[in-house]
């Protein structure tokens, strides 16, 4: 089996293949052309995470492909559909990384609660402004969780161990996962929650949040993203802030990446991170041990 790796996957991942017998080929950092150029050379699957785009194009030039392995979640960046019917099977890993998200989202909300990056930039200036860091507990406020599939019940969990209330919404569940979380309509999770946490994917049809969403949103609230920047709409969420409509938002994900919105990104009330929910040691550990039982597994069955 000939597998080529288009994003870093760990050293140990890459030897376990190397050791059942695979040809594995590294190479990171493709332009699309040079994807194209390098499938068509022939070979049985390919492992993306999220930098590497997998199009039409390249589909079209691949030789004998017959899996396409995501390390991670998301698979907005393969065009699934395209491969599916080009007889390729396209898989993820959306065990491996929940957690690591869910720390993050949980992260995000105490960095907003309690000022952190400001205290933290007040200090290295010179500055002891102890009255000007007033917080907030995450104590008895209101998560409102939006996708309560792996990463949301994994943040859900948490938040209840803070004693938090938790409430969700999903549009392709009618009961929720978890006891003591209820499912509740998206217009009442926005006017209910002092923290809304985005565990959703890109919509083709547009944004989930924009000027209407917000408006509904408490006076004061604060939004975390760490699902995709596209979920959105970051024009709508600037206004929102200028305002003083939301309190702050924490965000791990940006409509493009980098982030262009200057703006957005430089203004007081957000935190950010650069879309790093599942860059921890343990989750890319898992997401190796993942693709790698993934492609033995397609080698066993081929």
């Amino acid at each position: 089996m000939r597998v080529l790796i288009c994003d870093p996957v760990e050293e140990k991942a890459l030897a376990r293949l190397r050791g059942a017998g695979m040809e594995v080929v590294v190479r990171t950092g493709m332009a699309p052309d040079d994807l194209a150029a390098e499938l068509a050379k022939g070979y049985d699957a390919i492992v993306v995470r999220s930098a590497t785009k997998v199009r039409k194009p390249a589909l079209d030039a691949a030789r004998g492909l017959k899996l396409i392995v995501r390390a991670g979640v998301g698979l907005d960046n393969v065009d699934s559909d395209h491969a599916r019917a080009k007889g390729i099977e396209v898989v993820n890993t959306p065990k491996a990384s929940s957690d690591s998200v869910a720390e993050l989202a949980l992260a995000h909300m105490f960095a907003l609660a309690r000022s952190l990056p400001q205290a933290t930039r007040s200090i290295q200036d010179g500055k002891w402004e102890k009255k000007a860091f007033v917080g907030i507990e995450l104590q008895g406020k209101t998560l409102g969780v939006v996708g309560i599939g792996r990463i949301g019940q994994a943040l859900a969990r948490r938040a209840l161990a803070l004693g938090m209330k938790v409430i969700a919404c999903d549009k392709f569940l009618t009961a929720s996962p978890i006891p003591g979380v209820p499912l509740v309509p998206f217009a009442d999770l926005l006017r209910q929650s002092d923290f809304v946490s985005l565990h959703v994917p890109a919509d083709p049809a547009g944004p989930v949040l924009g000027g209407r969403e917000f408006a509904q949103m408490k006076d004061g609230a604060y939004l975390v993203n760490c699902a995709r920047g596209e979920v959105v709409d970051e024009g709508a969420l600037l206004v929102a802030l200028r305002s003083g409509k939301l309190a702050g938002a924490g965000l791990d994900v940006f409509s493009v990446e980098p982030p262009t919105n200057l703006e957005l990104v430089r203004h007081p009330k957000v935190t950010l991170t650069p879309h790093i929910g599942a860059q921890t040691k343990e989750a890319q550990e898992r997401i190796g041990d993942e693709v790698v039982e993934i492609l033995l597994r397609h080698a066993r069955a081929g």
